[in-house]
C-alpha cells in the first residue's frame, strides 16, 4: 500500500480546517515551504505548519524549498513537523542539516530537483529517513509530470536494495492515477499529490485510488 501525502499547496486556504478534514483518509500531509529565493515563488512558513499541526494527528512532512534550511530546521520541528525535507541543492551542508533535524527530534529527508543527478543522494542515504525525487521543477503546483525523472526512482530503489537500506522514496509533482502507477512500479513508496486530490469531487476516493494502485 502506498503512503499518500496530499500537498496543501493545492488546498483552499480560506477553509483550511475543512480541507484538512477532506484529506483525513491520507496517512500524511505535505507542506511546501518556499522562500522566493531557492525557488521563484513564496508559499507559507512556520504559522501554517503550526496551524495544521493543531488540526490533525497525521504525519506532517514539511518540504523546505529554501536556500538555508539549517537556520530554520529546528523551528519547523518545534512548529510540528514530523519530517523535515531539505534540498541537496541548498546552500547548507547536508550533513549539518541532517544533524540539526535529528537533534531537534524529527525525521529527516533530502530532496533533489529534476536536473540533479540521483547520485548526489547516495552519500547521505544511510543517514536519511526519506528521499524525495522531484518529478516537476519545484516552486509551483499544477505542473506536468516529467517522465525523464522515472529512471532516477529506479536507480535509487536499486541503490537502497543493494545496500540494505530501508529508506522510503517519495515523489512530488504531477502525480495522478497514471503517473502514480508509473512511480510506484519504479520503486516509489510515498506519493505527494496536490491538484489530483484537492480538485477531485470525491477526495477520499482520489486518495484511495492512489493508495491501492
Amino acid at each position: 500500500m502506498n503512503i499518500i501525502s496530499p500537498s496543501i499547496l493545492a488546498a483552499d486556504f480560506g477553509n483550511l480546517n475543512k480541507e484538512i478534514e477532506r484529506i483525513s483518509e491520507a496517512q500524511w500531509v505535505h507542506i511546501d515551504v518556499m522562500d522566493g529565493h531557492f525557488v521563484p515563488n513564496i508559499s507559507f512558513g512556520l504559522p501554517i505548519v503550526s496551524a495544521v499541526r493543531k488540526l490533525t494527528a497525521q504525519v506532517l512532512d514539511v518540504h523546505l524549498m529554501i536556500s538555508n534550511p539549517l537556520i530554520y530546521a529546528e523551528r519547523f520541528v518545534k512548529a510540528g513537523a514530523d519530517f523535515v525535507i531539505f534540498h541537496m541543492e541548498s546552500d547548507d551542508d547536508p550533513k549539518e542539516v541532517i544533524r540539526a533535524v535529528r537533534n531537534a527530534g524529527a525525521k529527516v529527508g533530502a530532496a533533489i530537483k529534476p536536473g540533479t543527478p540521483v547520485e548526489v543522494l547516495y552519500d547521505v542515504m544511510d543517514s536519511l529517513d526519506l528521499a524525495l525525487i522531484m518529478t516537476v521543477e519545484p516552486g509551483f503546483g499544477g505542473q506536468s509530470f516529467l517522465f525523464d525523472t522515472v529512471p532516477k526512482i529506479r536507480a535509487l530503489r536499486t541503490f537502497c536494495n543493494e545496500n540494505g537500506l530501508n529508506v522510503p522514496i517519495q515523489v512530488d509533482g504531477g502525480i495522478n492515477l497514471e503517473t502514480a502507477a508509473i512511480c510506484a512500479q519504479a520503486g516509489a513508496d510515498v506519493l505527494v499529490a496536490g491538484s489530483y486530490v484537492f480538485a477531485s469531487d470525491d477526495v477520499a476516493a482520489a486518495v484511495h485510488s492512489l493508495m491501492h494502485l
